[in-house]
This record gives C-alpha cells, sequence and structure tokens, in this order.
C-alpha cells in the first residue's frame, strides 16, 4: 500500500497520519540539503498526511523555506546523537523559530545521561520559549 492509500484511509477512519520524509536515494548528495528536504516534504503533504517529520537543514533560513514550502505541520527528526546538549537545544530553537511545530527525538535523548532532565529542558524550548541558555540551567 502507498503513502496516499494509507492517508486515505486515515482520513477515512479520522485517524492523523504522519509521516517521516527523509531524502534518500543514490542521486540525493545530502540528506539535509534544503531542496531535498522541501521536496519531501511537500511530497508527503500532498499525499494527505497531517504532520511531517523530516531532517533539520541545518540552517534556520533554509529550513524556514521548508516549513513555508509545506502546507501541513512539520515537525523536526533528532538526527544523529549530538555531541553537546548545547547542540541539540540551538537546533531545536532554531527550528521552532522559524516555524516547526514540534520535534520528534529518539537517540539524543534515549542516549542521555538523564533522559528526564533533557525531556524538560526540551519541552521549555517548544512550549515556553525558553532560550537554549535559560534550558541549559534547568536542574
Amino acid at each position: 500500500m502507498d503513502l496516499g492509500s494509507v492517508a486515505r484511509l486515515c482520513d477515512h477512519w479520522g485517524m492523523p497520519l504522519l509521516a517521516m520524509m527523509y531524502p534518500r536515494g543514490s542521486k540525493v548528495k545530502s540528506e539535509h540539503n534544503v531542496e531535498y528536504v522541501k521536496h519531501a516534504a511537500r511530497v508527503g503533504a500532498e499525499l494527505g498526511v497531517d504532520f511531517i517529520k523530516t531532517n533539520y537543514t541545518g540552517d534556520p533560513d533554509t529550513f524556514k523555506e521548508v516549513v513555508q514550502g509545506c502546507q501541513i505541520p512539520v515537525v523536526i527528526a533528532g538526527g544523529p546523537k549530538m555531541d553537546t546538549e548545547q547542540e541539540l537545544f540551538e537546533m531545536i530553537y532554531d527550528a521552532i523559530h522559524v516555524g516547526a511545530m514540534g520535534v520528534s527525538i529518539g537517540r539524543n535523548i534515549f542516549q542521555a545521561g538523564n533522559p528526564t532532565l533533557l525531556i524538560r529542558k526540551i519541552t521549555k524550548i517548544v512550549h515556553e520559549d525558553y532560550s537554549v541558555e535559560e534550558a541549559d540551567k534547568i536542574e
């Protein structure tokens, strides 16, 4: 079954559908290239999904293009394990401030020394507009 068919079934049953739309393939030079990420997000939206999970492009200006080019909510994937929590917070802060509606992060939380505290900090950035510095100070 293809994504469009699944989207129609979800719509029929009143079920929201999140699609993980990651650029892949031999012609994709970078999974974080704005043109590829923007295209992947837009395809998901046009096939009828309700939310898009995709790669952060690495830059707020280019990620803003992804969000503006997609007519449905976009959340960012956590990506590979980051060296510091501050790097993670900066990515989240930048994405949220250019229009991302949230985050979907796995390994950066599961592999953290204190996952509960990390989630609390991320929540403050996403939902209460904390800065990177303010979130970093939470104990």
